[in-house]
C-alpha cells in the first residue's frame, strides 16, 4: 500500500501555488493603487514586482527542502530548477521585453508614415534583479509561514 500523501496534501505543490497568487495579487494591488481600477488582467501577467516566478519557483525548493531535507537530491534538481527560472526571468525575458519595446517604437515610427499593422509586442516579459530577489524573498516567506501554519 502506498503511505505518499495525497496530491491536495502536496505541501510543496501548495507552497508554489500560494506563493504564485500571492505575488501576483501583490501587483494587482499596486495597479490598483496606480490607476484606481481593478485589473484582473494583472494575475496572469508577466514583469513587475515581485517576480512571480521567483515567488512560485523558491517557494517549491524552500518546501522540498523542508520536506524532503536540503541535503537531497530531489532538493538539489528544485535549486537548479529555481536558479534557471530566476536567470531566464532576469536575462533572457527582460531582453526580449527592451527588443520589444524597441520594435513598438520603431513601428509607431514607421506607422505614421506608412500604413502598417498597429498590432503592439508585449513589452513587460522580464523582471529586474530586484523583481526577481524580492519574488525569491515572498517565496521563501511563503513557504515557511505555510510551514508554521500546517504545524
Amino acid at each position: 500500500m502506498n503511505d505518499a500523501p495525497s496530491f491536495g496534501q502536496n505541501r510543496a505543490f501548495w507552497a508554489a501555488l500560494v506563493a504564485w497568487l500571492f505575488a501576483q495579487s501583490l501587483k494587482m494591488i499596486a495597479r490598483y493603487r496606480k490607476t484606481g481600477r481593478v485589473d484582473f488582467a494583472v494575475l496572469v501577467s508577466t514583469g513587475g514586482m515581485p517576480s512571480a516566478h521567483a515567488a512560485m519557483v523558491c517557494a517549491l525548493a524552500t518546501a522540498i527542502g523542508l520536506e524532503a531535507g536540503f541535503g537531497t537530491p530531489v532538493f538539489a534538481l528544485a535549486l537548479a530548477f529555481a536558479g534557471i527560472v530566476m536567470f531566464d526571468a532576469q536575462s533572457v525575458r527582460r531582453a526580449a521585453g527592451q527588443q520589444a519595446r524597441l520594435l513598438n517604437q520603431i513601428v509607431e515610427e514607421l506607422f505614421q508614415q506608412h500604413h502598417l499593422s498597429e498590432q503592439k509586442l508585449a513589452e513587460l516579459l522580464g523582471h529586474t534583479r530586484t523583481e526577481v530577489f524580492m519574488g525569491m524573498l515572498t517565496g521563501i516567506a511563503v513557504a515557511l509561514l505555510l510551514r508554521r501554519l500546517a504545524g
